[in-house]
């Protein structure tokens, strides 16, 4: 069933370069422990919704005002529709952003390939040696994931890379197996991990700047365009 787990009406960090709003998905594949939309993805069949008819006539609303809409989740390519979505938002002049953490690089594909998307965000959980125990899941296939980096870095659209840095779970050598994975891309982030109240597991400690500073140190040598994003 076509429903979104609730809206984020207006945001000038979400979507680089534009005034949008951001819709959340609901459901995701993956059981990352510090994931900040538990009711999300623990119970998509309950909780608020929004319908499609909803969205766009919220989006009407707000023409001229908003010039892009950022999907993100949960994880929004579990969904087969949501390239029907990202089509009617393009027809009606919305740029668009999708964010992903590439368990889909067909679907992802698909939607490059056919014009829909402006920008995509995909979450890098960890090093490709902790991912399982990263998103909850055990003996985890990392197949996908590789795939859906290998199509990103071809460059058919803007992209960024970004890893949420937790205390217990990502260390610098973590980090520098990240860098060395994903090579010199144009925008890598390490994304300051906040307890949302809303979590799978936890809580989780907050690292100190000076930790985060050691994540980007040891990453830098590979990605030199890396960044601290939400200190």
């Amino acid at each position: 069933m076509l429903e979104f787990g609730g809206i984020q009406k207006l945001t000038l960090l979400d979507f680089p370069g534009r005034v949008a709003c951001t819709v959340f998905t609901k459901g995701c594949n993956l059981r990352c422990p510090f994931c900040h939309n538990a009711s999300l993805v623990l119970d998509p069949l309950g909780g608020p919704a929004m319908t499609e008819t909803e969205l766009f006539d919220f989006l009407e609303k707000r023409r001229g005002m908003l010039t892009g809409v950022a999907i993100t989740g949960g994880e929004p390519l579990l969904h087969p529709w949501i390239e029907d979505v990202l089509r009617r938002l393009h027809a009606e002049g919305f740029a668009t952003k999708l964010d992903t953490n590439g368990c889909f690089p067909d679907r992802l594909r698909a939607v490059i390939e056919a014009d829909l998307v402006d920008y995509v965000a995909m979450d890098i959980k960890n090093s490709p040696e902790r991912y399982g125990m990263t998103v909850g899941i055990r003996n985890f296939d990392l197949t996908p994931v590789l795939e859906s980096v290998a199509l990103l870095r071809e460059g058919k659209v803007p992209c960024e890379f970004r890893t949420t840095a937790v205390k217990g779970f990502h260390s610098a050598e973590d980090m520098a197996a990240i860098g060395r994975w994903l090579g010199p891309v144009e925008h890598y982030y390490i994304q300051c991990y906040k307890d949302s109240g809303d979590l799978i597991g936890g809580p989780f400690g907050t690292m100190t700047d000076e930790e985060y500073d050691a994540l980007l140190a040891a990453v830098l040598p590979y990605i030199p365009a890396a960044e601290i994003r939400g200190r």
